[in-house]
């Protein structure tokens, strides 16, 4: 299989650089089991749900983990911190003319030291001089993705977290869910639709692009993730709509290894076989990315693409800020 399969032309102007007004305003395109689409908006939602149906929600929380910085010798740094793995610990990417070698030390926030302890393929290991969660906190930006122009600010802080976000730990937002406020989650409930949740922290891992042309030579990183036992007593015997394809990976994990909490590198494409989701809701991924491998295998890759062309045609915002679509199986 190759990545060029997984490849379409998208208009610059259709990438959305800012929210939606208002979360579930936005619009949803639905891809129906027997292939027709549906133009609707998420305020749609709750009447394609009843009491068979549980959304499965990711409640991660976003941490401000990009920082600025500079090299003992003055250069300028960017550090991207995809993973605390101790309190003054984390495993982290590094931006900079020159790759720091091991024992190097960086500079955050003008007086906070960070150590280079080793390099882990594409992550470093660095140790800081100070708890990395109080750091990220007072000095550290949200780390939007690279497609969106503008500088983080206030909005942005608010807007790139969902709304039942609890457990801090990702470094992107589970954007499926950015499409939902209280008033959404009211009106599913509802209609009788049950709503559980699980976490699995969003790595930067995300963010980076296949560098193999055969899909199958492709390795994910590592993402942490817990599913509560009440989430898994809540979908047996009802029919599961992963809200993200975080909430899908984690699930389908689960499934395969039969452990609730650790990590998951599960790489879906075209051909995987799907034991517990029946329906996603999910925002418009980048082309010849793993989302839109994992998308495909899902409902298919030509009923995919068709979607998506569709979705250009009638101008749907793409990407993290961008509208949704709900695919049934």
């Amino acid at each position: 299989m190759l990545l060029s399969e997984f490849d379409y032309a998208l208009p610059a102007e259709l990438i959305a650089q800012h929210p939606a007004a208002q979360r579930s305003s936005s619009r949803l395109l639905r891809l129906a089991a027997d292939g027709s689409i549906e133009d609707l908006t998420m305020s749609d939602l709750p009447g394609l749900v009843d009491a068979r149906d549980v959304l499965v929600l990711n409640d991660t929380r976003v941490v401000k983990a990009r920082l600025a910085g500079r090299k003992a010798s003055g250069g300028r740094i960017e550090l991207f911190v995809e993973r605390i793995v101790a309190p003054r610990e984390a495993l982290a990417l590094i931006k900079a003319s020159h790759p720091p070698a091991a024992g190097a030390t960086l500079v955050v926030d003008d007086n906070v030291r960070v150590s280079v302890i080793s390099r882990e393929k594409d992550l470093y290991r660095v140790a800081f001089s100070e708890d990395v969660e109080g750091v990220l906190e007072r000095c550290g930006a949200v780390p939007l993705p690279p497609y969106i122009e503008h500088p983080p600010d206030e909005r942005d802080a608010e807007r790139y977290q969902t709304v039942y976000a609890r457990v801090p730990g990702a470094v992107a937002a589970p954007t499926a869910g950015l499409h939902f406020d209280a008033p959404l989650l009211a009106a599913l409930e509802a209609r009788g639709a049950r709503v559980a949740k699980l976490t699995l922290h969003v790595g930067a891992g995300t963010f980076q692009p296949v560098r193999s042309e055969l899909v199958e030579a492709h390795r994910m990183h590592k993402e942490r993730f817990s599913i509560p036992p009440a989430t898994m007593r809540a979908i047996s015997g009802r029919r599961v709509l992963a809200v993200g394809t975080t909430s899908l990976r984690a699930l389908e994990t689960a499934a395969r290894s039969g452990e609730l909490e650790g990590d998951t590198d599960l790489f879906i494409y075209p051909g995987f076989q799907f034991r517990v989701v029946k329906r996603l809701l999910t925002n418009f991924h980048l082309p010849r990315s793993t989302l839109l491998m994992l998308v495909a295998a899902f409902a298919g890759r030509e009923r995919i693409l068709e979607a998506y062309y569709h979705a250009i045609h009638e101008r749907y915002r793409f990407f993290s800020y961008g509208d949704a679509m709900l695919i049934e199986t």
